[in-house]
């Protein structure tokens, strides 16, 4: 059930992350949910960093929030990196 709840949040953080981003991010459903979940890790890390907590496994609301947040920089780092190799 972790697991179900882990990937709902991952869809949500990379939606939001996508729809405040402008651009066009060419990705479908699963896309969207893996840059949610590596965004979730990301936001997690730089919220352990900053709090000095070590409770990033709880669903929280920041967490949400900490999850859009590492999902606008992996997509911001993504779409960097798509632009130079072209």
């Amino acid at each position: 059930m972790a697991l179900l709840s882990f990937l709902i949040v991952g869809l949500l953080a990379g939606l939001l992350a996508r729809a405040v981003l402008p651009g066009n991010q060419s990705m479908g459903w699963v896309g969207t949910m893996l840059l949610g979940v590596v965004g979730s890790f990301v936001g997690g890390a730089i919220s352990t960093l900053l709090r000095g907590d070590n409770q990033w496994t709880l669903f929280t609301t920041s967490g949400l929030i900490w999850s859009t947040v590492g999902a606008l920089i992996v997509l911001g780092v993504t779409s960097m990196a798509a632009r130079r190799s072209l």
